[in-house]
């Protein structure tokens, strides 16, 4: 029976009929799965018969899934690189589609306890995450180690941070990289001499740290009207992937996304549309 739909399908595509995909798959980023899933949830729900399936995994998982051919979507926190870009081109004779789909503010955690620190520079940071500072009493805090949790290097927040906090410096030996974003924010929760970084809308049990582009700035918290006026020295856009100009099912859920419905999601979820939903 699968030997006979496969060949129908055969003979019909090369007729140049178009076969509808009913699945959707979606992979990468797990700063933006919360997201996706809500996206994926209320999607299915509108449109039944279409399946939409998320999974993490890391921006650069979801890219090698896409230049692999095993996804249909790939969720990424950083703008895809050059030479992914070239291995796609390879494989597919053309460019990858990139679809901004949301603005997402990088926040810095710490546990809640530390009352002390309530700001840092993005230099103070960059030190931290170096290992050149090492202590909390040099930022105003307590006399003790900084414990340095971070992603590991497939992450797109991992990638994000290198480039635009670290200035592409390594991070310290020390830092503790862990899978995803939710994990980074559990093991903040727990240490109270704890520091991590990951996407705004994972901030729940710990405290966001309000950020300084420089020691004679204003510090600001990664909240809406500071991430949108682009006062808050860390934010980013959150993309989609596609090895072609989407169609079908596929472009039907990423229009669905960039509507003002799939906006307003965004900001529900907590974090920015690039859309007006108003």
């Amino acid at each position: 029976m699968n030997k006979i739909f496969l060949l129908i399908t055969a003979i019909a595509l090369s007729l140049g009929f178009y076969y509808e995909e009913k699945t959707i798959t979606i992979k990468g980023s797990d700063t933006m799965v919360i997201l996706s899933q809500r996206w994926a949830e209320i999607f299915m729900k509108e449109n039944p018969g279409i399946t939409v399936q998320v999974t993490g995994g890391g921006s650069g998982t979801g890219i090698a899934a896409l230049i692999n051919g095993t996804t249909d979507i790939c969720n990424s926190s950083r703008p895809i690189k050059q030479s992914e870009i070239e291995k796609l081109k390879s494989k597919y004779n053309s460019n990858p589609i990139e679809i901004k789909v949301a603005i997402d503010g990088l926040s810095v955690y710490v546990n809640t306890a530390n009352k002390k620190v309530k700001e840092l520079t993005v230099e103070q940071v960059r030190k931290i995450y170096m290992g050149e500072i090492t202590n909390w009493k040099e930022v105003g805090g307590d006399n003790a180690k900084i414990i340095l949790y971070g992603r590991e290097n497939n992450s797109g927040t991992y990638v994000y941070f290198k480039e635009h906090v670290l200035d592409n410096k390594d991070f310290s030996s020390s830092m503790q990289s862990m899978p995803g974003t939710a994990a980074v924010i559990n093991a903040v929760s727990k240490d109270k001499n704890a520091i991590g970084f990951g996407g705004a809308a994972y901030a729940k049990g710990v405290k966001d740290v309000a950020i300084k582009k420089d020691a004679n700035s204003k510090a600001y918290l990664p909240l809406k009207k500071f991430i949108e006026s682009g006062e808050y020295p860390i934010s980013r856009y959150l993309y989609m992937y596609t090895t072609k100009k989407p169609e079908g099912n596929i472009k039907k859920f990423i229009d669905w996304t960039l509507s003002k419905e799939g906006q307003k999601i965004v900001a529900d979820v907590g974090y920015f549309p690039i859309k007006k939903i108003n």
